[in-house]
């Protein structure tokens, strides 16, 4: 889960990582008064999680709190890269003597962390490393051992840092890193860290990644969600501990393994080109227990999709056998009444099938077409999702 800027920084300050003073508001009029209880020039920052606020014109100085009024009017309600702006932050102003770079994350490639380092701060970190590679300094930091003082020193020597700078970075970064390592993040970055007038360190713009597999055991990442911006449908199928991802084709899938899930949105996209070009609507991974509650709750997220125009169950039956899963359609179909309402290819294969397939041969509802293959099924319920386009 990506973080908002305001709430990286909020985070930063709890873990003691210099920051400046910073008020969320989702109206000019709360803008006005954040910028007369901060006080002398701020700064209105849109809040969206994509990077370029500043060229799209999401990012604003004000000298006075009536400036800093019109400048909400101006940023809220404003178009970044399809993330339209419903909340800025009001931040205190800096006098910017120099920026940084400084980032630790997740090196998925070497099994560890990678620490991101630079003198040369304040622009794009991946045109940086395109233009100027020598100026970015990649520091492996040991997950055991981490960014101690002294491997803090490293890295900003590597970066080439100013002596007299060294101290008073290497202190900023430790904190940073037991923001790291403390929130379960995969990634912790501040780009520009600032070197003030007045000769002190700030983190003034922060992002901060959380790993979700970590929930478990950071329940206040919750309240960090943006339940506005999620997708309904994925918040939905989120409540229900379903593995889902919504897609933008026509044709529903649901599967029972991620492996086999993905190959079947690969042979329906494969499928797709021989039926008017449709494609998946979604992943959706139901796991090994396709009980009648599973399934339901699978196929209630997938025809509240109202792109969806058919659904193609693709199970193989293992530790789940076929006529369990053959049961929890059959049940699944019942539970939802009149809301299942669009057909169902339902493939079948492995423990148990002659059963399953039996099972649903008797059902005989309305909506269920069984298929031997997955091309084959893969190819109908493409047909079936062309034809009701």
């Amino acid at each position: 889960m990506d973080l908002y800027e305001y709430q990286a920084r909020d985070l930063f300050e709890q873990y003691g990582v210099p920051v400046l003073a910073g008020i969320v508001a989702d109206t000019p009029e709360e803008v006005r008064a954040a910028a007369e209880k901060i006080g002398g020039v701020v700064v209105v920052k849109a809040q969206v999680k994509t990077g370029g606020r500043g060229k799209a014109g999401g990012v604003k100085v004000a000298k006075t709190p009536d400036e800093a009024y019109e400048a909400a009017q101006a940023i809220l309600g404003l178009d970044i890269k399809g993330h339209v702006v419903k909340r800025v932050m009001v931040a205190a102003g800096a006098d910017i003597k120099q920026e940084f770079y400084f980032s630790v994350l997740l090196d998925r490639a070497n099994r560890s962390y990678l620490s991101l380092c630079s003198v040369e701060g304040g622009m794009e970190i991946e045109v940086l490393a395109v233009e100027k590679p020598e100026a970015l300094a990649r520091i492996e930091v040991n997950p055991i051992t981490g960014i101690d003082a002294a491997k803090a020193e490293e890295i900003a020597r590597a970066a080439n840092f100013p002596e007299e700078l060294i101290a008073k970075v290497a202190a900023v970064f430790v904190k940073l890193y037991e923001v790291y390592v403390g929130e379960d993040a995969t990634l912790v970055e501040v780009n520009p860290l600032v070197l003030t007038g007045e000769g002190e360190i700030i983190a003034l713009d922060g992002k901060v990644s959380l790993d979700e597999n970590a929930d478990f055991r950071q329940p206040s990442h919750e309240a960090l969600a943006d339940k506005s911006a999620e997708d309904p449908l994925e918040a939905k199928a989120k409540a229900q501990d379903l593995n889902y991802v919504k897609l933008d084709g026509e044709v529903g899938v649901i599967g029972n393994g991620a492996g086999l899930v993905m190959s079947t949105l690969d042979v329906v996209a494969y499928a797709g080109e021989n039926h008017g070009g449709v494609k998946p609507a979604n992943f959706l991974d139901i796991g090994g227990g396709a009980s009648a509650e599973v399934m339901a709750a699978g196929l209630d997220v997938i025809l509240g999709d109202p792109q969806v125009k058919s659904v193609f169950v693709n199970v193989f039956g293992g530790i789940t056998a076929c006529d369990a899963v053959a049961n929890g359609i059959v049940g699944a179909l019942a539970k939802l009444g009149d809301a299942a309402n669009k057909p169902l290819v339902v493939r079948l294969d492995g423990n148990n099938v002659e059963e399953g397939r039996a099972i649903l041969n008797e059902a005989n509802h309305p909506l269920v077409v069984q298929a031997a293959t997955m091309d084959e099924g893969a190819d109908k319920a493409a047909e079936l999702a062309n034809a009701a386009a």
